[in-house]
């Protein structure tokens, strides 16, 4: 099954750029990080913007994957609104909500979050972590469960905790 999300995946996300790169770069990257919670997940993982991102609908997911998997990524992805403020302020209250067998939905959030803010880093995109920073604390009570995913969240508690511009600033400092 996870060949043929990927697949799917893939198909729907077409020539869709992640930055600079293919998209598929940032799906197996999130799946990557899925790997210890097994193959719903990174099904899931595959599957986690097709919704969001491209013509794909809830209903197709289900008819291909199943009820569980629809749902989850149904959950993961933001609701319309005015502006991003406004999507990810709903998308919390949805993901605030989750329990039971849909948390491995909050798994995935989280993989693919620590996935993206791995890739400011990487590709020195501060506007972004900087965002993502701002963006933390209320969805991390959102999202976050204890004992759910705890490796996930400490990384990206620990990536985030770093500020760019005071680093950059001290650094600058230390080199006159």
């Amino acid at each position: 099954m996870l060949d043929q999300a990927r697949s799917f995946a893939l198909a729907a996300h077409g020539p869709q750029m992640y930055g600079a790169r293919p998209y598929v770069f940032h799906l197996d990257a999130v799946v990557r990080l899925l790997a210890p919670w097994g193959v719903e997940a990174q099904v899931i993982g595959y599957l986690h913007d097709v919704i969001e991102d491209t013509p794909i609908t809830e209903r197709e997911i289900r008819e291909h994957f199943g009820r569980l998997i629809a749902d989850c990524v149904s959950l993961l992805t933001d609701p319309p609104g005015a502006n991003r403020a406004d999507r990810k302020a709903r998308a919390y209250a949805k993901l605030a909500g989750v329990s039971g067998a849909n948390e491995v939905a909050l798994v995935v959030k989280a993989a693919d979050r620590l996935a993206n803010v791995r890739c400011c880093l990487i590709d020195d995109r501060r506007a972004l972590h900087k965002l993502y920073r701002r963006e933390h604390p209320a969805f991390r009570q959102a999202a976050y469960r204890e004992g759910l995913c705890d490796s996930l969240w400490t990384e990206l508690d620990t990536l985030l905790a770093i500020d760019l511009e005071s680093a950059d600033a001290a650094s600058t400092a230390g080199e006159s």
